[in-house]
């Protein structure tokens, strides 16, 4: 143990060892020591001494280190200190010593963000960093390597899992493709490292959005399997979490991250566009009013958000991504938000700056994009347009620079495939609609091309050039406007104007002598007479164009005037290419024969190649934005040179080409205008009966909607014509059973009737006689029972003799008699009552079965209602039948009528192609019939030659047109004779 007090507690007397001694001791304990303490203790020393010490632990302990990874899993604690050694000696960085003791730990900083520190002295930090890469090197020999440390990452222990990430991203910055490659073919290791993400310490995590930034790396495979493990939403949780562009370094390792996964990777973009993330990015620039605090770190966020933006539109991309997007940026509100930060007050250079840029390719080639783009006002008083707002700091010379070119690139953007944009920039310019009161974009242009700074001069020229690019009808327009050039003076046209400055030796054309002033023009006349004859006709017009044009391409001048030259000359063979010759004076042959006159085909043609040789001409062709690192390199454009590419090679054959050959072209030209109009004819009348069967089609359509429209009415009402069948049905049993139950009811009601007149009276009679009985026996009972009281009393008062008895009990014997009777009776006069009741009933049952019978007339009326009704919807139908019987036979007719157009089309389409066929066939001999006639002449050019060299004499062609026309008129004079 004193040996470890030696080196890691106070000194041991007597003579210390050197380093590396120690180094190597350490070793043999870390290799040879069986307790777990002891190779701890000597790891731990082997750390401590890994950055003063670097290269003796690196090539003395790595090995011991890895076989410590391997053997010691079980204690993280080793682990832990085996992973910081490695790390020590790998990584370049120079960084602060970290205290390793165990409280340590809450000291750590969260934002895990390793910042370089500048050396002192160069070469020792390019001796540091071959030292790390000859030791990284050394450690992914084994691809094993790599893969342990990838299966240390999964450990949770923050002294082994923290290390392990910061060893792994030492290893991808000094030898990045060859740990990627096997981080690629190892199972699950993309996987492994995406789980840092989701690690709860911020450190970590933080750490790992380092990791996967130097993983991801211009390695395509990688991003798409980081991509498709769900990164994208994890990084924009992680932006929302952190505050988005309010955050800290956390939000600008996200969005480096996001950049190397989208960046140039149209199946990420792709990706990040299906899964709705582009709505994800506006809250991002929801800038509140008061930008008046904005930090470093601020500027940064939003800096790198617009990158982003812009990687999505870039037009390096594909065309229909880049509209995809663009579509997408427009729905959920994105370029709205973004022209909102353009207009807004307190925004800073450089965001401002790139606000513009971004603005530019999210509106550049959509027409939907560029018409709102076009609405936006800024918040000024009164409101003027935002494009009036950019082109007034385009034309100041005051704004910077950097500032100037976004808004040059956002107007040549904004009028890329615009027609009806350019429309409205050139109609600024047209005397009709110019306003007096107000700035237009047109008169900001016009002050730009003739102020006296020559970058304005430049970037309005390149303006209104792209105003009118591809747009025949803007170029025509642009001729109509006029000049007030001072006091006194006629107006003059623009294009005369700017051939003035360019030719003419007043003050304006001293301004105009500068070179970048001078290209500009010359680009602006260039595409403004292309492709316009029109135009050509005007330029030509002036008398003094072309002999200045002549007199600057046939000078000897210096470096600077070689560029002015080629333009000059591309500007003199875009007059002889684009010539109607209407203009006897400058006609295609005469300019050709000037040319080679004053300045000869073979120095135009070398003039008119120093335009593609320029140094600045490449660099501008590379890509549409005009980026420039200063003024005076701001020449080319990018349009322009797609124009130079395009006429040079037409220009110079048509320098080259003879008058005869021209006639022949022009004769070719004519018979194929010939066939083309024939073919234009039979297109026109291929797409006037294409029409005409689309309109039968159409019409065939209509009537076969309006036969379903009659089908579904006609079933419809057949329909109804059941259901009242069945209606008709249900009345008709119902009234046969009212009919019978009246047909009873009448005989029932006749009985009755019957009844009423004889037995009704007879009953009565009955009833009164019964009454009257009843009566009597009433008064006869009242006699009976006053005789029987009379005998109860003299019974009671006297008792008399057997034969008295005897009368007594006969005559009660006789008085039950006569109850029994009269009970007798009572019985039948209650049945008679009885009977008299029914009869009543029966009387009134008579009465309302009458009632009844009327009610049955009524029904009797409903059914032949019913009936009617009926009929008119049989007759209906019969007149529905008949219009679709008719209407088949139309729709027929018309099918005729469509197949008959058919055949026509396909007879016509036939002769096209013969025709087609017969164009190819003349073409490709007149072809062989003009080789053969170069042949025969140089044949005969040839014998010529021959002959005069043996001295025979040999006519000219002009000697024997003149014989010819000799032995012509002498054959005439022999006639008359």
């Amino acid at each position: 143990m004193n040996f470890f007090r030696g080196v890691m507690g106070g000194q041991a007397p007597g003579p210390q060892p050197s380093g590396a001694e120690t180094i190597q001791k350490l070793c043999d304990r870390v290799a040879s020591s069986t307790l777990l303490e002891d190779r701890r203790d000597a790891v731990r020393a082997l750390k401590s001494l890994s950055k003063k010490y670097r290269m003796e632990v690196g090539t003395q302990a790595m090995e011991h280190l890895i076989n410590i990874l391997q053997t010691d899993r079980s204690d993280s604690e080793i682990l832990g200190y085996a992973l910081d050694t490695l790390y020590n000696i790998i990584c370049n960085d120079e960084e602060e010593e970290q205290d390793e003791s165990e409280d340590a730990v809450t000291s750590i900083p969260v934002s895990g963000k390793h910042k370089n520190v500048s050396a002192h002295d160069e070469t020792a930090q390019k001796q540091a960093d071959d030292l790390g890469a000859q030791f990284t090197e050394t450690f992914i020999q084994d691809p094993e390597h790599v893969t342990l440390l990838l299966t240390l990452l999964e450990e949770f222990d923050f002294h082994v899992r923290w290390p392990g990430v910061k060893l792994l991203t030492a290893l991808l910055k000094n030898q990045g493709t060859q740990v990627q490659g096997i981080i690629l073919v190892s199972p699950m290791g993309v996987s492994r490292l995406m789980d840092l993400l989701a690690d709860s310490r911020e450190v970590i995590r933080n750490d790992g959005l380092l990791l996967l930034q130097q993983l991801t790396k211009s390695n395509a495979a990688i991003q798409k399997i980081v991509a498709f493990e769900n990164a994208f939403e994890r990084l924009l949780d992680i932006i929302t979490e952190e505050g988005s562009s309010d955050g800290g370094i956390v939000v600008e390792d996200c969005l480096l991250l996001l950049l190397n996964l989208l960046k140039n990777n149209s199946s990420n973009q792709n990706f990040f566009k299906e899964g709705s993330y582009i709505q994800r990015m506006k809250p991002w620039f929801e800038v509140g009013d008061d930008n008046s605090g904005w930090s470093a770190q601020k500027v940064t966020n939003l800096h790198l958000m617009l990158q982003l933006v812009r990687v999505m539109v870039s037009p390096v991309n594909s065309p229909g991504a880049t509209a995809s997007c663009q579509k997408s940026m427009y729905q959920c509100g994105l370029l709205q938000q973004l022209c909102t930060i353009l207009m807004a007050t307190g925004v800073p250079a450089d965001i401002l700056t790139e606000t513009i840029n971004t603005v530019s390719e999210v509106i550049r080639g959509s027409q939907v994009n560029q018409d709102y783009f076009a609405s936006v006002n800024a918040p000024s008083n009164p409101p003027r347009p935002a494009i009036v707002v950019l082109l007034m700091s385009m034309v100041n010379e005051r704004q910077p620079f950097v500032l100037r070119c976004a808004v040059l690139y956002c107007f040549q953007c904004f009028l890329y495939k615009n027609q009806k944009g350019q429309g409205e920039i050139v109609a600024t310019l047209l005397p009709s609609t110019i306003d007096a009161n107000s700035i237009s974009a047109g008169q900001l242009l016009c002050g730009g091309l003739f102020s006296a700074d020559s970058l304005s001069n430049w970037c309005a020229a390149v303006a209104l050039a792209h105003a009118l690019q591809d747009n025949l009808t803007q170029k025509e327009q642009l001729l109509r406007v006029q000049l007030a050039t001072s006091l006194g003076k006629p107006p003059v046209s623009l294009l005369q104007q700017c051939t003035n400055i360019l030719s003419q030796g007043d003050k304006i054309a001293r301004r105009g002598s500068k070179v970048q002033t001078r290209v500009g023009l010359l680009m602006l006349l260039c595409t403004w007479i292309s492709n316009c004859p029109i135009a050509v006709t005007h330029f030509l017009h002036n008398q003094e164009n072309v002999p200045f044009l002549t007199a600057q391409i046939s000078e000897n001048l210096g470096e600077d005037e070689r560029l002015v030259q080629g333009l000059c000359a591309l500007l003199l063979g875009i007059c002889i290419y684009y010539n109607d010759n209407s203009l006897e004076n400058y006609t295609k042959e005469k300019l050709k024969q000037l040319i080679e006159k004053r300045i000869g085909k073979e120095n135009f043609v070398e003039k008119l190649g120093f335009i593609t040789k320029h140094e600045l001409y490449s660099r501008a062709a590379q890509k549409p934005q005009p980026v420039f690192p200063s003024p005076e390199q701001m020449l080319f454009d990018h349009e322009f040179t797609k124009l130079v590419k395009e006429l040079e090679g037409m220009i110079t054959k048509a320098v080259h080409k003879s008058s005869e050959e021209e006639k022949k072209e022009e004769e070719v030209k004519k018979t194929l205008e010939q066939h083309d109009n024939i073919v234009t004819q039979y297109k026109e009348l291929i797409r006037e009966q294409d029409a005409q069967i689309q309109e039968l089609k159409e019409q065939v359509s209509d009537m076969s909607s309006q036969t379903e429209q009659m089908q579904t009415t006609i079933t419809q009402q057949l329909s109804q014509i059941q259901q009242h069948k069945d209606q008709y049905n249900i009345l008709k049993l119902k009234l046969g059973k009212d009919n019978q139950s009246q047909s009873n009811s009448q005989a029932d009601g006749a009985q009755v009737n019957g009844l009423q007149t004889e037995e009704l009276t007879q009953l009565r009679e009955e009833v009164e006689e019964l009454r009257k009985q009843h009566t009597l026996l009433q008064t006869q009972l009242g006699e009976k029972d006053a005789l029987i009281n009379t005998l109860r009393s003299e019974t009671s008062q006297t008792a008399e003799g057997s034969a008295a008895e005897s009368d007594n009990t006969e005559l009660l014997k006789e008085l039950e008699a006569l109850r029994s009777q009269v009970q007798s009776q009572s019985t039948e006069i209650n049945q008679m009552k009885t009977e008299r009741e029914e009869l009543l009933r029966r009387a009134e049952a008579v009465s309302s079965e009458a009632a009844h019978v009327s009610d049955g007339t009524h029904d009797a009326a409903k059914m032949a209602e019913l009936e009617s009704r009926l009929a008119a919807q049989t007759s209906e139908t019969e007149r529905l039948k008949e219009e679709a019987k008719s209407s088949s036979g139309g729709r027929a007719e018309l099918e005729q009528q469509l197949a008959s157009a058919t055949s026509t089309v396909a007879i016509l389409q036939t002769e096209k192609a013969k025709l087609q066929t017969e164009v190819q066939e003349s073409k490709k001999e007149q072809d062989d019939l003009l080789m053969l006639l170069a042949d025969q002449d140089q044949k005969i050019h040839s014998l010529k030659q021959k002959l005069k060299e043996m001295g025979e004499t040999v006519d000219d062609e002009d000697d024997l047109d003149t014989r010819d026309q000799t032995d012509d008129d002498y054959e005439e004079d022999e006639d008359e004779d």
